[in-house]
């Protein structure tokens, strides 16, 4: 590791990297620093096997500032779990008032070093140096993933202690910075649960249950390798990001945390976490507690150990237990309400389905008008329960419901645009987990975002404070607070994620207002189609500057998920998923729906187009 080099024989700080193999540690080589010259930028790590581990390298003796300032660098990538080593670059005061939780800065390479010249005196036992990039994203203090741009630049001093004469770093910014690959090799996405404030859904596990809580997933970013299992367990019962604070609860009482004597949370040979709480959370009672293990299998359930059951104690004495086969009974999540049927419009513009996720190719009219032919239909949506359906006539000016009951009429257009060309009428609509049916009206002399409650009634206009552009897309998520809505601005198409207030209000319409509106796909200069693909993921067509049409996932909070990306499709024109990634991607696409089974190519299904899931 750091080989001496001739003439100077100066050893140059290095990282460790140590590859997992049969129970046999092996090392491989290290990454090399400059011995002398102005200051160079850390090259980000390249992705390695998950089985790689980055162990730090301590200051040698008599180290220059850059050397310093590089293997400090080089230290904040490792998988130090307390980042003891990238401390001991550190003076003494510099090390206790650092916070490296505070944040995390993603550059899209490694970050690069200047040399402040002017004010670096190395002789005089004073350096200076700024850290510089361009910004990828962040991650703050909650854990919470959000992409940046512009440029980074931070400022480094170091100073040279007159007793040891040894060079250590005394200021620098609060958080850790790193490189984008080193990034994705260090942290990972966990989806954390919390509960809907208003949104109840009916069981998909019993269907003669009561409404339950609709779970909701809060994506956070965890170390990869640093116990993961109990950053995440203590991340949940820290609280939901500030982002859907105002719209869910947590279950756990206020105060609660880990145990002081928890330790590291490992499940048993059978699958089971045991929880030690403190005394806080055993104010919960029977259902409470059964909610609190629910929002923890929820979370837990992508981790490795798998987590089939946990238990809840506190002051030694058990709380509850819950295992996988009754938490469905406790809350709902989207991603376990299975569709019954595919829907698409067919050559006739009428309504038909296939079964979900069969291999069947022949599709037969939904029972009511709407599958009847009544009228020709260019767009649809089906409520979730699969009760109900609206449709968009073929000029996009008119939204008719109907319910998918044999014998029913169609009756009059529950809403009808006013803009001049087809364009600049009626999207297509979106039902969301409570019956209610969203739409926006795109007519440039009253862009609206719409909501019809339960599908009827006069449609109540949806506040969109900070809303810049026109919607031509809209998508309701299955957890009821959240929406996906494709925005047009200067030619553009960008997909934003919102976050939906309700108001309910005694004898009047709800007010209702989506918020906080964030990119999710700020690589892509146009979002042709997009769809709910998992409780915090969508699939989305679209193009970046200069490029060709692509599928790919995105996260909600912009970040770009670890799953496989779908087979390539040209021509995809609309595109259908469901929270279930059990069902296989579908597409309109060169005048035929195909779709996509797992790890298959996409296969031709029929002629029609404006394919749909429930929702």
């Amino acid at each position: 590791m750091g080989a001496d080099r001739g003439g100077g024989g100066r050893r140059r700080p290095a990282r460790v990297v140590a590859y997992t193999v049969g129970g046999v540690v092996l090392l491989a080589g290290c990454a090399a620093m400059p011995d002398s010259g102005d200051l160079r930028g850390v090259e980000s790590t390249p992705r390695q096997d998950p089985q790689v581990r980055v162990f730090a390298m301590p200051p040698r003796e008599d180290a220059p500032p850059s050397d310093i300032v590089q293997g400090f660098l080089e230290a904040l990538t490792s998988d130090d779990p307390h980042y003891e080593t990238a401390r001991k670059y550190l003076t003494g005061d510099a090390a206790k008032s650092w916070r490296p939780d505070d944040s995390a800065t993603v550059l899209a390479g490694g970050p690069g070093t200047e040399s402040d010249h002017s004010g670096s005196r190395e002789e005089a036992n004073d350096y200076s140096v700024t850290l510089t990039g361009a910004k990828v994203a962040t991650v703050d203090a909650q854990q919470s993933y959000a992409p940046a741009d512009g440029a980074y630049r931070q400022s480094v001093h170091l100073t040279r202690d007159g007793k040891t004469g040894q060079w250590r770093i005394d200021q620098l910014p609060q958080g850790v910075v790193m490189g984008k690959s080193d990034f994705q090799r260090n942290y990972m996405s966990v989806n954390r649960y919390y509960f809907a404030s208003n949104t109840t859904v009916r069981s998909a596990a019993d269907e003669g249950a009561g409404p339950q809580p609709a779970a909701v997933a809060d994506p956070v970013y965890v170390r990869r390798r640093v116990d993961p299992m109990t950053q995440v367990v203590r991340s949940l019962i820290g609280g939901p990001s500030s982002l859907l604070g105002p719209v869910v609860r947590s279950s756990f009482p206020t105060g609660t945390a880990l145990a002081e004597n928890a330790g590291a949370l490992t499940p048993d040979d059978r699958s089971k976490l045991t929880v030690p709480l403190n005394d806080k959370a055993a104010r919960a009672d029977q259902d409470q507690c059964d909610e609190m293990a629910a929002q923890l299998l929820y979370t837990l359930q992508n981790l490795t150990p798998a987590v089939d059951e946990v238990e809840l104690r506190a002051g030694g004495e058990q709380l509850c237990s819950l295992g996988d086969d009754r938490a469905e009974t406790v809350a709902a999540r989207g991603s376990a309400q299975r569709a019954d049927y595919l829907y698409f419009v067919d050559g006739d513009q009428r309504l038909v389905r296939i079964a979900a996720g069969s291999n069947g190719t022949r599709a037969e009219p939904v029972p009511g008008p709407l599958g009847e032919g009544e009228k020709a239909l260019r767009a649809v949506a089906v409520s979730r329960d699969e009760h109900s359906a609206a449709g968009i006539g073929l000029d996009n000016k008119s939204l008719y419901v109907a319910s998918l009951v044999s014998g029913g009429s169609l009756g009059d257009p529950v809403l009808v645009s006013k803009g001049k060309a087809e364009a600049d009428r009626l999207t297509p609509p979106s039902w969301d987990a409570q019956g209610d049916l969203w739409i926006a009206d795109r007519d440039p002399a009253d862009p609206r975002l719409l909501l019809l409650e339960k599908g009827a009634g006069e449609p109540v206009e949806v506040r969109t404070p900070g809303l810049d552009g026109r919607v031509q897309a809209v998508r309701a998520a299955a957890d009821g607070v959240r929406i996906a809505l494709v925005v047009e601005k200067d030619g553009e198409r960008s997909l934003l994620i919102g976050r939906i207030e309700r108001e309910e209000r005694a004898g009047e319409p709800p007010a209702v207002t989506v918020l906080e509106l964030r990119s999710a796909t700020p690589e892509l200069e146009e979002v042709t189609a997009m769809s709910w693909a998992g409780d915090s993921r969508l699939v989305v067509v679209g193009r970046e500057r200069g490029g060709v049409q692509q599928i790919g996932y995105v996260q909600v909070d912009g970040s770009t998920p670890e799953a496989s990306v779908p087979a390539a499709l040209t021509g995809v024109k609309e595109i259908a998923a469901t929270e279930d990634e059990r069902l296989p991607l579908v597409a309109y696409s060169e005048d035929l729906i195909v779709r996509l089974p797992s790890g298959l190519q996409w296969q031709k299904v029929t002629e029609g187009t404006a394919p749909v899931y429930p929702g």
